[in-house]
């Protein structure tokens, strides 16, 4: 059974960094595709970025330049690296991962700005 596990969310100054983890058991990630996503009060779920089983990373706009995806396929672990937070990036964040037979999600961590 394949299951997300993220962790890493909490309450930050705007201009602060939190890393997001996710650790994922009950399959082998390393040629999995991987990514985060995020759903904000009363708004529809976002891709925040991507990384491919090679590598190769691609951010959202919104993100880009402040967030760093990352992937460890030795701890079977998927990382978001976030800084200068600000009050647009407050939300649920979830971890996903696309395989053929269906997209796997983590229960999610929240993420709070204070101004």
């Amino acid at each position: 059974q394949v299951q997300l596990v993220e962790s890493g969310g909490g309450l930050v100054q705007t201009g602060g960094s939190l890393r997001l983890s996710c650790v994922v058991s009950g399959t082998n990630l390393s040629r999995a595709l991987m990514g985060w996503s995020r759903q904000g009060p009363g708004k529809q779920r976002e891709t925040v970025a991507v990384v491919t089983s090679t590598g190769y990373t691609t951010h959202a706009s919104s993100v880009e330049g402040r967030f760093t995806i990352s992937r460890d396929n030795a701890k079977n672990a998927l990382y978001l690296q976030m800084n200068n937070l600000n009050p647009a990036d407050p939300a649920l964040y979830y971890c996903s991962l696309p395989t053929r037979e269906a997209t796997y999600w983590g229960q999610g961590t929240q993420v709070t700005v204070s101004s």
